[in-house]
């Protein structure tokens, strides 16, 4: 039987979280030499402490203050559902002729669906989704400067924000590491969550995009109210009923 006691099991199984993306009960229960029952209890400590999120049979880490996935993790996780997500945002560009697209593998890949059948103004922070557009004959980039945070490889700070503040925008395309009924959206890093406020700031229309998972997900900055968002783009995973919840508070939601 296990010698550890409560607190370092539940340690060790944050760090499992982390590192491999996710954690299953079964294997757990196994790896820490404990029932199946101590470890469900430890995830649910853990769920209400905020680090975790259960699911049917195991749980993912919550992106905090302390923790945050990498762009490259983001590019092996959801991928068919983020790719569904990001064409049906693409579609919600109407007339726009500028638009800001986020940091984060979900916007990179409104991006890339964006119909560039006219001259567009892209304004980012991210540099691969400048990278991504760059060759476009239609799309104008505008790439704004400021300190690169290594893992998203996105510009962050006073330089970025100054920027932006000076722009008028039709459509940011906003991405968030949480959204939630009650605190909104949010992201663990204040300098994120400063480049992603003035975005919607400056912008005429707003739309959030984002896998089922982060529904429910609080993290460490708060950027923006459900009520500021145009429209909510996720997909069919997240239930009909909730979905339904967050449209009473102001924007339409699309789930495909």
């Amino acid at each position: 039987m296990s010698t550890r006691t409560a607190e370092e099991r539940q340690r060790e199984i944050v760090l499992a979280a982390r590192r491999d993306g996710s954690v299953d009960v079964t294997a757990l229960a196994i790896e820490l030499g404990v029932a199946k029952e101590t470890v469900r209890r430890d995830l649910r400590v853990l769920e209400d402490h905020g680090l975790l999120r259960r699911t049917h049979g195991g749980a993912y880490p919550v992106e905090s203050a302390g923790f945050e996935t990498t762009l490259a993790f983001r590019a092996t996780s959801h991928v068919p559902e983020k790719r569904r997500i990001g064409t049906a945002a693409a579609e919600l560009l109407g007339d726009a002729e500028t638009v800001f697209v986020d940091e984060g593998f979900t916007p990179q890949l409104i991006a890339e669906a964006l119909p560039l059948d006219r001259p567009l103004t892209v304004v980012t922070a991210s540099l691969p989704v400048a990278g991504a557009l760059a060759e476009s004959e239609n799309a104008s980039v505008l790439l704004l400067g400021g300190r690169v945070r290594p893992g998203t490889l996105a510009t962050v700070d006073h330089w970025t924000t100054k920027m932006l503040a000076g722009f008028v925008i039709d459509l940011a395309f906003i991405g968030a590491n949480g959204i939630s009924r009650e605190h909104g959206l949010t992201t663990p890093d204040p300098a994120v969550s400063e480049v992603k406020a003035q975005a919607i700031r400056a912008a005429r229309r707003t739309v959030f995009a984002g896998v089922h998972t982060k529904f429910g997900a609080v993290s460490f900055c708060r950027f923006a109210d459900i009520g500021t968002l145009e429209t909510i783009v996720t997909s069919t995973l997240l239930p009909a009923a909730e979905a339904h919840r967050y449209s009473l508070l102001g924007p339409q939601v699309i789930r495909v």
